[in-house]
């Protein structure tokens, strides 16, 4: 009997950790599992704000921020496609499967696809492909280094985690973080912990101004930032857009129904199932599910995905449901400290000791490495 293919459809933070679970639970006698990315790693974006800013702990490096893919795979049922995605069809003649096109137009065949292709963001932590990255890092690191006067336009976690990472490694430089908002963050946060991350960002000469939108980033090299009601900071040298992510979503775009929700994510079952597309499941940042997006809620969603995956090859009933993960964050500022809210009991906010340790020293490399067999 031939075997039937499985494919990961990108290999970020929780692509990579699903294609490593899956090769576990996959007898490779039976299934091949293929992992299509645009490059031969993944990138710890957890460790993208700091890498951007200094070359401190060479976190722009293959042992350290960038995960190879060499010893990803166990019981040797893997392998790796490096291609740009830019479509997924569906089988209609036979109402199974179908393929993944590359660019180019290359066919990769799917009998059960992850759809892992994470967000897109501006600025410094848009990266590109394997052979442009060192150029991006390098240029996103000059720039930060040559500027006096740096506006960052976002007060969600990236923004405040870019502002503490200048302020660490410039104290000299002046550092103004904007936000639409009157506090940090969302309000999914109590003010509590808004209040305690400000006052931890303002003890380490962060600036703030709240209530402003910012509709065009100024490109690298013009000076001043103008703001939709008209405030303008002249002085203004490098403006770093933190804001507006969006799910990476468009590779499905073409399935019929469209699974794309209104905010741009993919429809799921609670078996993380996409809509009326058995045999695709989804996980990581392009779930349409009412929680923050970060990389601890993939990993939960890896939990749902890869059993009712198994199940659905075995031609079994899906009985892993996802519902819901707790509201954790925990935001470094540098390594010196930050602070962490975990949405349990009554709420609990931690600081400067907790974050530094758990998060701000080592922005879990080393874990990320273990995990993916490093």
């Amino acid at each position: 009997m031939a075997r039937k293919t499985v494919v990961v459809l990108g290999g970020g933070w929780t692509g990579s950790l699903a294609a490593r679970q899956l090769s576990a639970q996959l007898d490779p006698r039976r299934y091949e599992l293929v992992l299509v990315n645009d490059r031969p790693y993944a990138i710890n974006l957890i460790a993208g704000a700091r890498m951007t800013v200094t070359s401190v702990d060479n976190l722009d490096s293959k042992d350290k921020g960038l995960l190879p893919y060499d010893k990803l795979f166990q019981n040797g049922n893997g392998s790796v496609k490096i291609g740009h995605a830019v479509a997924v069809e569906e089988d209609k003649e036979s109402g199974k499967g179908g393929w993944v096109i590359l660019e180019g137009g290359e066919k990769v065949r799917w009998d059960a696809l992850v759809v892992a292709t994470g967000s897109a963001w501006q600025g410094p932590l848009s990266f590109p492909d394997a052979g442009a990255l060192p150029g991006h890092v390098q240029q996103w690191r000059e720039r930060v280094k040559g500027a006096n006067d740096i506006y960052i336009v976002g007060g969600g976690a990236v923004g405040i985690e870019f502002a503490g990472e200048i302020k660490e490694a410039y104290p000299d430089k002046k550092v103004t973080l904007i936000h639409s908002g009157p506090k940090l963050l969302t309000s999914v946060y109590p003010d509590k912990y808004r209040d305690d991350i400000e006052k931890r960002a303002r003890a380490r000469g962060i600036n703030f101004a709240f209530n402003e939108y910012v509709d065009s980033i100024p490109e690298p090299g013009v000076r001043g930032l103008t703001t939709r009601k008209g405030t303008q900071f002249d002085t203004a040298d490098l403006v770093i857009p933190a804001f507006g992510s969006r799910p990476n979503t468009a590779v499905v775009s073409s399935l019929a129904p469209s699974p794309i929700s209104a905010n741009g994510s993919l429809k799921v079952n609670p078996t993380l199932e996409v809509q009326d597309h058995p045999g695709i499941f989804a996980l990581g940042d392009v779930v349409d599910w009412k929680e923050e997006k970060q990389a601890a809620k993939g990993t939960n969603h890896i939990a749902v995905v890869v059993p009712n995956l198994v199940s659905y090859l075995e031609g079994k009933p899906l009985k892993k449901v996802y519902k819901g993960s707790p509201e954790l964050i925990l935001i470094p500022l540098g390594k010196s400290g930050g602070s962490a809210y975990l949405g349990i009991l009554w709420g609990i906010v931690l600081g400067d000791w907790f974050a530094r340790m758990v998060k701000g020293k080592d922005l879990f490399v080393s874990q990320s490495r273990k995990d993916r067999g490093l």
